[in-house]
């Protein structure tokens, strides 16, 4: 649920504070009063393109930050499978808007604006007057039934996207090894050749690394003599060398520790010193007598070094990819040395796939068909409730094999009829803006117990109706909030008069600047605004008592 929204130094508006509730928030207002903008502070939270020109003049960023608390399991499932934060059961959504950047947070952490959408997705759905359109396009028709038929079709489309994925990899792949004979005799020579190369080097795993460690040090072996040797000398026990002092110091402590037993604890400490000494210069003399330098294994070594570099310029930075390569060399050689096989085996496997997607396919559409009918009668009895009184809804699922893909072979047509009578066709010959709304409306009403999303926000739903019709869409409204949170912007006094708290957004002069602002009505001012809207020139008590009777109206409406 959107529990609070806070927006500064945005457009017309300094700064405000807002604390939704549940059920249905109503924000009503003058025409220009800025209640486009608090839909569009909303949108910019959630991760909408921002524009510069938004910020308030003489301030340096624009802020819009939404508090949501997270109650249901599956949107805290799906925000933690986005790895984003959630705060004592709070998610916290925040876009900062600068001259030359934008930022955005949720809970504090640094996100990017496609992170705020996908979060943004799950917590909250905006509809407005783009998304009634988009009700016209068969791909929504199709996701709309596919929602409603929920945990039922959900394994199948899973099954069909696995089949689909290896089938699209097998055209893909048979497409690919369409060639020609020539091509084929000159892709297995070389294939032939690269197999050859690699399998007369004997590679071993890890050798390239001892080879280059074996050709490091011949190729220093002087540098390696002249340093082993000055080490030797210095720790010798000839004059000035560190034995010979060892000797001396060992010598001394020895002729009076039996004075004193901390100096016998000294003399063994130099007695171990010069016992590792000792182990040390015979093991260096022993490496120096065997450091010799042998041409013939500098050859050998260099040749070595440098047939394992030319392999890894053609074939991979490492003796394992070069290994790998070698293996797609010996399938390349395969597949064209029985070429004929290899292509109806491939064919044959393409074949069978399709036969499977197609099958899953069928099995999906049977399903989409039993849901249609009980959508197409639910959405009847829906519209009949918003004033479509002789009215016709179906929903037509054609299915074509041709048109296989991860989704199924379906087309999808919602269908409807307002005249009786009249043969019902495609919406977008049929439903006007103000219809269109309508229909979005009855279908989240149907979808709303299958609908994880519990913040609903309506903008212009109440685009093209009037009178009964709009009483009819408040009623709708008032049912849909007993089980989700809605906040719509309307500018129907019918509408108004349903809710559970009414925002009045309003537009003043201060210091000779406008400023938006928005505040929650007491009952009293919402029967006040609700006489505004009634559109009588003067407030007299008779409008007044209109706007009463209209709330009491709506009252018993949401008691029943």
């Amino acid at each position: 649920m959107l529990q609070s929204l806070h927006v500064k130094n945005l457009a017309l508006i300094d700064e405000v504070e807002v604390n939704f509730g549940e059920g249905l928030n109503i924000l009503t207002g003058e025409t220009g009063a800025g209640k486009s903008i608090i839909i569009g502070s909303i949108n910019l939270a959630l991760g909408a393109k921002a524009d510069k020109e938004l910020i308030r003049t003489g301030a340096e960023y624009a802020l819009v930050e939404l508090v949501f608390t997270v109650d249901q399991p599956q949107q805290r499932k799906d925000i933690q499978a986005l790895e984003l934060p959630i705060e004592d059961g709070e998610v916290i959504l925040q876009r900062k808007i600068m001259t030359n950047r934008s930022t955005c947070k949720v809970c504090g952490e640094t996100v990017t604006a496609r992170q705020l959408k996908q979060v943004a997705e799950i917590l909250i759905d905006i509809h407005g007057q783009h998304e009634h359109q988009s009700l016209l396009q068969p791909a929504k028709q199709l996701e709309i039934l596919d929602a409603y038929a929920g945990e039922e079709l959900f394994p199948h489309k899973e099954a069909l996207k696995s089949i689909y994925d290896q089938y699209r990899k097998a055209v893909a792949e048979l497409s690919h090894n369409e060639v020609d004979e020539e091509t084929r005799k000159r892709e297995a020579a070389l294939a032939e050749f690269e197999c050859q190369e690699i399998e007369e080097a004997a590679l071993m795993l890890g050798e390239d690394e001892e080879v280059e460690q074996t050709y490091q040090k011949l190729v220093n072996g002087q540098k390696i003599r002249d340093a082993v040797s000055l080490a030797h000398v210095l720790c010798g026990y000839e004059d000035g060398g560190t034995g010979a002092n060892l000797g001396r110091a060992l010598r001394e402590i020895r002729s009076v520790s039996a004075y004193d037993e901390a100096l016998q604890e000294f003399e063994q400490q130099l007695l171990d010193l010069d016992s590792l000494l000792n182990d040390y210069n015979r093991s260096v003399a022993d490496y120096l007598s065997e450091l010799e330098f042998d041409g013939a294994l500098f050859d050998h070594t260099e040749k070595r070094l440098n047939l394992l570099n030319h392999l890894k310029s053609k074939y991979g930075n490492t003796i394992d990819e070069i290994l790998a390569y070698k293996e797609r060399a010996e399938s390349t050689l395969e597949k064209y040395q029985d070429y004929d096989a290899y292509c109806m085996e491939l064919t044959q496997r393409t074949d069978k796939l399709k036969e499977e997607a197609v099958a899953v396919c069928a099995e999906i559409s049977a399903i989409r068909r039993k849901n249609a009918k009980r959508l197409s009668e639910e959405m009847r009895k829906a519209l009949v409730d918003l004033n479509f009184q002789e009215v016709a809804f179906e929903i037509e699922v054609t299915s074509m094999e041709e048109l296989v893909s991860g989704n199924g072979f379906d087309k999808v047509s919602f269908l409807i009829s307002t005249n009786t009578g009249e043969q019902p066709r495609g919406l977008s010959q049929v439903a006007s803006g103000g219809e269109l709304s309508r229909i979005m409306l009855a279908l989240k009403t149907v979808l709303a117990d299958k609908d994880a999303i519990e913040t609903l926000i309506f903008d212009e739903i109440d685009t093209g109706i009037s009178g009964k019709t709009a009483w009819k869409v408040s009623e709708k409204m008032g049912i849909l909030g007993k089980g989700h949170q809605l906040i719509c912007i309307t500018h129907l006094p019918q509408i108004a008069a349903m809710a559970d708290r009414h925002f009045c957004i309003e537009k003043k002069v201060e210091e000779k600047r406008s400023v938006t602002e928005i505040r929650k009505l007491t009952e009293e001012e919402s029967v006040a605004e609700l006489a505004r809207m009634l559109g009588s020139d003067s407030i007299t008590e008779n409008v007044m008592n209109n706007a009463r009777e209209m709330k009491d109206l709506a009252r018993k409406t949401k008691q029943s």
